[in-house]
């Protein structure tokens, strides 16, 4: 059974890697299910097995992305605080920030595909938050506790996993209002849009105004020391 079970693993891993490659190639819409099993030389049936979809599909690769990502796995291995609590905010805000000034148009394009889902069947939305809530949700509601527990918040409703999908929203729709070369919205004193969104977030999620003041100022001083430095690692 192990063996069988290390092969599935494997071809697995081989469909991923095929599908990477069709998606680098031809992007989302140009990707088949067809065109991936192709380049991993199986079935389409076999692949239908391992994956119900190309949403499927894509959705994984992104999930595994992320998983790489050293900044991420850093942020996710801190202990959940306050301060962690501020760092992923802050983190959040400066990725949907930078996706939106067009730096990186392939993160561009994958924010247009989750909008699209929206409009259209909702699947890949669906896989890509279902994703997004077992990376980050653990650490983001054990923080949101802990920060109640030391008074650093007040307790917002009955399931803090709400509180992220609340700012996860505000950054998205903030990001989509500048996605567009002549954005939809030009927000006033662009320069300090970064850190208005991060001050809105925290007060809705509860975090009290010491606790800001000592978390989120400290960290953006530039003498806040040990934040800066683990944000820049």
């Amino acid at each position: 059974m192990s063996t069988l079970r290390m092969t599935s693993d494997l071809r697995r891993q081989l469909i991923l890697s095929a599908a990477k490659r069709c998606f680098a190639r031809h992007g989302f819409a140009g990707t088949t299910t067809k065109s991936v099993a192709a380049a991993a030389a199986i079935s389409e049936g076999l692949l239908f097995k391992h994956f119900p979809s190309k949403a499927a599909l894509y959705a994984e690769i992104l999930a595994e992305e992320c998983e790489a990502d050293p900044d991420f796995a850093h942020l996710l291995g801190q202990e959940p605080s306050t301060a962690t609590l501020v760092e992923l905010v802050k983190s959040m805000v400066d990725h949907f920030m930078e996706v939106s000034d067009g730096s990186d148009q392939e993160e561009a394009q994958r924010l247009r595909l989750m909008t699209t889902s929206h409009l259209d069947d909702g699947e890949f939305a669906r896989l890509l938050y279902d994703k997004i809530a077992g990376l980050i949700g653990p650490v983001f509601t054990a923080s949101i506790e802990r920060a109640v527990a030391a008074g650093d918040a007040t307790r917002i409703g009955s399931d803090p996993l709400n509180l992220f999908w609340f700012a996860h929203h505000t950054v998205l729709m903030a990001a989509l209002t500048r996605l567009p070369a002549v954005p939809c919205l030009s927000y006033g004193n662009a320069a300090d849009l970064e850190r208005q969104l991060c001050q809105f977030i925290l007060r809705g999620i509860g975090l009290t105004e010491a606790a800001i003041a000592s978390h989120l100022d400290g960290e953006l001083s530039p003498n806040s020391g040990q934040s800066v430095t683990a944000e820049s690692a």
